[in-house]
């Protein structure tokens, strides 16, 4: 049971990537798995969400101590996602074996990551939005103690329930999809207590998944730990460099990677491919240095960055 030490490189890379934005493990582990080290697609989502379900608990850890986690949203997403994460594995299985259903989950990937980028994308601008209405003074001021947020169990139990399927077949979702759309539903919950909620819920649902994928999946130990050596001691990094780090530029760049993987594993020929990659790398930075200007920023975040700096000088100086 050999370690292949250019996977546990790239699973090193990853999780510094992870670590650095919060974000990116199934949805960056996966695609690499199988668009460079050619590991059929469901050995890929079998190992990973293993190694997963290894990971997920110490960040988990960390803000159930600092109390930024809503148990009561982690519950009734739970009681969503856990069952359908487990048959997710079971749907993959009766798609066919073999082929049939390499294909239909590498497709699934597919789509999964293009929603996955999507939501980065709208992640950002959100946030950017939420900055501009606390400068000028239009955000609701925060209360003192947590907010108490009323739970909408229907539509709460359904992002659970369609969060799990796809973290089931896919391995992509716990972090990047379900965030989003617990955004939408609950806008008043805080930056930190909406981390902490996605990362608690994620645990039970990526345990349930990785179960499934334990027996009815390609699950493989040489390949999981390969991933476990290299990801573990990467997380640890890119958290000791988030403080450093532009964690915007880290994020766009993993926008932008998603979607490169997602137009190959959907099969879109490489001239396509190239240059949808090329006109996205001119155009959308563009777009998004005239959305910062639209908000009151400066176009580039390096100007904002070194104002502050200078402002901060400034004010120690007097």
């Amino acid at each position: 049971m050999d370690l292949d030490p250019f996977l546990v490189a790239a699973a090193f890379g990853i999780g510094i990537v992870v670590g650095l934005t919060g974000m990116g493990g199934g949805a960056l582990m996966t695609p690499v798995l199988v668009l460079f080290f050619n590991v059929p697609p469901l050995a890929a989502v079998s190992s990973d969400l293993v190694a997963s379900a290894v990971m997920k608990p110490v960040g988990s850890l960390v803000h159930l101590r600092r109390g930024t986690v809503n148990l009561d949203l982690v519950k009734w997403l739970c009681v969503g996602s856990v069952p359908t994460a487990f048959c997710g594995v079971l749907l993959a299985r009766a798609l066919g074996d073999g082929e049939d259903v390499q294909a239909v989950i590498k497709t699934a990937l597919g789509v999964a990551l293009l929603v996955a980028a999507t939501g980065l994308t709208i992640r950002a601008y959100l946030r950017l939005v939420e900055r501009a209405r606390n400068r000028d003074g239009s955000a609701d001021p925060l209360p003192q103690d947590r907010p108490e947020v009323r739970v909408r169990v229907l539509p709460t139990v359904l992002v659970g329930a369609v969060g799990g399927l796809v973290v089931g077949i896919t391995s992509v979702g716990s972090g990047s999809l379900i965030i989003i759309a617990l955004m939408a539903l609950y806008p008043a919950l805080k930056a930190s207590s909406l981390v902490g909620t996605d990362l608690v819920q994620a645990v039970p649902l990526v345990v349930s998944a990785a179960i499934g994928h334990l027996i009815f999946g390609d699950f493989q130990l040489g390949l999981t730990l390969s991933l476990l050596v290299g990801s573990v001691p990467g997380v640890w990094v890119g958290a000791m460099l988030s403080s450093r780090a532009p964690g915007g530029l880290v994020r766009r760049a993993l926008a932008f990677v998603l979607l490169a993987s997602a137009l190959k594993l959907l099969g879109v020929p490489d001239l396509e491919t190239g240059l949808t990659l090329v006109a996205v790398a001119l155009v959308a930075p563009v777009l998004w240095m005239l959305v910062r200007r639209r908000h009151g920023f400066p176009a580039l975040a390096s100007t904002e960055r070194a104002a502050l700096r200078r402002s901060e000088h400034d004010g120690q100086r007097t």
